[in-house]
């Protein structure tokens, strides 16, 4: 996968963008399957990513998902330019 300059500009540690990276990618290859079901070039880009890719990005998933809640709203609010409110705030 290459890295986009959305998410390096944003100071991502290599786990986020690891992260981030993937599912741009696999959303952009799921549109293009409903597109065209039967394109091989997509099908051979989802085989690419899911035998050289897919393990180290599901591992930065559940290094994400071990952080701390308030860890995960702070980077959020961080990345986002704003603050959110807390667990079981109103809208």
């Amino acid at each position: 996968m290459t890295t986009t300059a959305a998410a390096t500009s944003l100071d991502l540690d290599a786990d986020e963008e690891r992260v981030t990276r993937a599912q741009r990618l696999l959303v952009q290859l799921g549109a293009a399957l409903v597109a065209r079901p039967f394109d091989t070039g997509t099908h051979e880009k989802l085989r690419a990513f899911l035998d050289e890719d897919a393990e180290p990005v599901l591992a930065s998933l559940a290094a994400l998902s071990r952080r701390p809640e308030a860890e995960l709203r702070s980077r959020i609010a961080e990345l986002a330019g704003h603050a959110l409110r807390s667990a079981g705030g109103t809208a």
